[in-house]
């Protein structure tokens, strides 16, 4: 129910019916003012907490504005270029917005706030002060009117006439007030419908103008938003590829910490401990050096925090540069030191002795300053294969120099000529496994199966050149004979495998995800050393054979194992030993297509189901076969045929 009409006429009645319907619309007229009073106090909370925002997104997109992206590397793509521009996008989007926003708070108080103080003070107040005037005169006249109605009838009558005058008078001003202030009720009431809604309206319509602001700028912003979302999903996409083989990189650093060598500008560099002398013994002392082989300087930088001074030619706290002359590897017996090494420089006279890390650490170092020349296997064989650490062990550099331009008339070192062995074939222009079979071999040393992978090598040994496969097979029985000595010289097979692996198989690009196959490399020689007979034995001979009485006679390349001559004079046929059962295949069948299939790559036969195979072989892809479908000869997934 609404408030009830106020006529005037009840102004003259003032019945208490009257009193009560103008007593409705007072308690109304109290609570819009309570109401008010409130919505002021919340609108002033309310801009003061938008005031607050403001400046709080303010400082944010300031914080985006002065931040810098830096990625890794030297170069970015364009994914990473738009992320990192994407912060002084995203610092413009807000700085725009603000700008609105700032301009809803400063017109927040004439809109909103002044408007709703003046009608609560105004309207409302010229009402409550209306009361007031028509309760003073609603209480003068009925006192009035009390004392004129107790006037005795007695008295004159032109007095009589004078009060009635008179309450005339007072009654008209009681009417007067009473008209006034229902008409002042009433038209605030009305007025409250206008006066106090516009300015709601006036501040909503400045809040949706900044919603609205921020819907356009939305929309703008929405083809960037889109192309930054594929720029983000590009570099998710990107981390999740390659997050794995980092972390498989890490696991491979980290099990190979010792033999690891990081890329650097230099050919090697780490810590090593120098030995200063002093007059009342000798210290070591922890320098950073680095090694440039193409330049031989070998540089020095003291890391401990002393006073500069010269110690054995050496300067503590500046860098100190020598041309080396010579590197030689330190004996135990000789020194109280493990992992020790003697450099000759040519700025001074003397040696400066050095120790490395660890034995592997003084190898690496050993390996990128003395340089490893080629030397003769049966002098190894005959005077030094019970040698600790053969090949392990550097030789004297100016010793190995010495034998690479002279005849091998002097007294020469077993470390020596292996020192000179493994450079020989380090230097070669390709390495003896080649580097076109280089990924083959590094597939094949990957394999979980251990025979397979034996088998895969041995595979690939045999495509390698014949001059390649002669020295393989020169090397690797003598290193499978110095293997035989390991329990004196300590250099068992798997030792070899990581000296020779990075020398007879090294990559031919220089990356690090060519280094983190080094430990591949190393199975790979270790395998062809251990297997070396069976490798010699697996030879490919160019043959003709009969399938059956009534097959014309087909020319084929049979890998075979051996060769066995017939017992009787009259048969003119060779029994053959085929390596495919050696290696755990089976000769030539026939089979049929479960499944049809699209090949993916040109090694690899496409078929409908039901298709026949001839010359199906065990392939050295895991899982595949090799077989042949309409003249043509390739892979076929082993779990899509059957044999018939």
């Amino acid at each position: 129910m609404g408030l009830p009409t106020l006529e005037f006429s009840d102004s003259f009645l003032d019945s208490p019916e009257f009193r009560e319907r103008l007593q409705c619309h007072e308690i109304e007229l109290e609570r819009t003012n309570r109401f008010i009073k409130d919505l002021i106090k919340d609108g002033n909370m309310l801009i003061s907490a938008l005031r607050n925002l403001s400046l709080a997104v303010q400082r944010f997109s300031q914080s985006l504005q002065e931040f810098q992206f830096e990625c890794i590397g030297d170069a970015e793509t364009d994914d990473e270029v738009n992320i990192a521009q994407s912060l002084k996008e995203f610092s413009q989007l807000l700085s725009t917005m603000e700008e609105e926003r700032k301009r809803l708070i400063q017109n927040a108080d004439d809109v909103l706030i002044s408007p709703l103080e003046r009608f609560r003070k105004e309207q409302i107040g010229a009402v409550k002060e209306g009361k007031k005037q028509f309760d003073k005169e609603t209480e003068r006249y009925y006192s009035v009117l009390e004392k004129h109605l107790s006037l005795s009838s007695k008295k004159k009558e032109t007095q009589l006439h004078e009060a009635d005058s008179q309450m005339s008078k007072d009654r008209q001003v009681f009417y007067d007030a009473s008209l006034q202030y229902v008409f002042k009720i009433q038209e605030v009431q009305e007025r409250k419908k206008f006066e106090f809604v516009e300015p709601l309206l006036a501040f909503l319509q400045g809040l949706f103008t900044f919603y609205h602001e921020g819907y356009e700028l939305a929309s703008e912003f929405e083809p960037y938003k889109q192309q930054l979302q594929f720029n983000l999903q590009n570099a998710r996409n990107n981390f999740e590829s390659t997050r794995a083989e980092v972390e498989r990189l890490m696991k491979r650093i980290r099990s190979a910490e010792e033999d690891f060598k990081a890329p650097s500008c230099f050919t090697m560099e780490g810590y090593l401990y120098i030995q200063e002398k002093r007059p009342l013994g000798s210290v070591w002392t922890r320098y950073y050096c680095t090694y440039e082989k193409s330049s031989k300087m070998f540089t020095m930088s003291n890391t401990e925090a002393r006073p500069a001074s010269r110690q054995n030619g050496v300067v503590n706290g500046a860098p100190e540069m020598f041309r080396l002359r010579s590197c030689v590897r330190r004996k135990t017996d000789s020194i109280d030191k493990r992992f020790c090494f003697d450099i000759e420089v040519v700025e001074r006279h003397g040696v400066i002795t050095l120790q490395a890390l660890s034995e592997a650490n003084r190898r690496l170092w050993m390996e990128a300053m003395d340089g490893k020349e080629p030397k003769c296997i049966e002098l190894v064989e005959t005077r030094g294969i019970t040698t600790l650490g053969l090949y392990r062990t550097g030789g004297v550099n100016s010793k190995v120099q010495r034998l690479m331009t002279s005849v091998l008339y002097f007294p020469v070192a077993a470390t020596t000529i292996t020192s000179g062995l493994k450079n020989y074939f380090r230097c070669l222009a390709e390495p003896v496994l080649t580097y076109r079979l280089h990924k083959e071999f590094i597939k094949a040393a990957k394999y979980d199966d251990q025979k397979y992978r034996v088998r895969a090598i041995h595979a690939l040994v045999h495509k390698l050149p014949e001059k390649n496969r002669a020295m393989l097979d020169l090397l690797t029985s003598h290193l499978l004979k110095v293997s035989s000595h390991s329990d004196q010289n300590l250099m068992t097979v798997s030792n070899l495998g990581m000296i020779f692996g990075p020398t007879l198989m090294r990559s031919q690009e220089e990356t690090v995800a060519a280094m983190m196959n080094i430990k591949f490399q190393n199975i790979v020689v270790e395998i062809i050393i251990e297997n070396h007979d069976k490798v010699r034995l697996h030879i490919s001979i160019h043959i003709t054979y009969t399938l059956s009485h009534t097959h014309t006679p087909d020319i084929m390349y049979v890998p075979i194992r051996s060769l066995v001559r017939p017992q009787t004079s009259r048969c003119r046929y060779l029994r053959l030993r085929p390596l495919g059962r050696l290696l755990g295949g089976t000769r030539p069948s026939a089979s049929k297509a479960l499944y049809s299939c699209e090949a993916e790559h040109s090694h690899e036969l496409s078929f409908p189901q039901g298709a026949l195979f001839s010359n199906v072989y065990p392939s050295v892809e895991p899982g595949w076969l090799q077989a042949t479908y309409n003249g043509r000869t390739g892979l076929i997934p082993e779990n899509y045929i059957t044999y018939i």
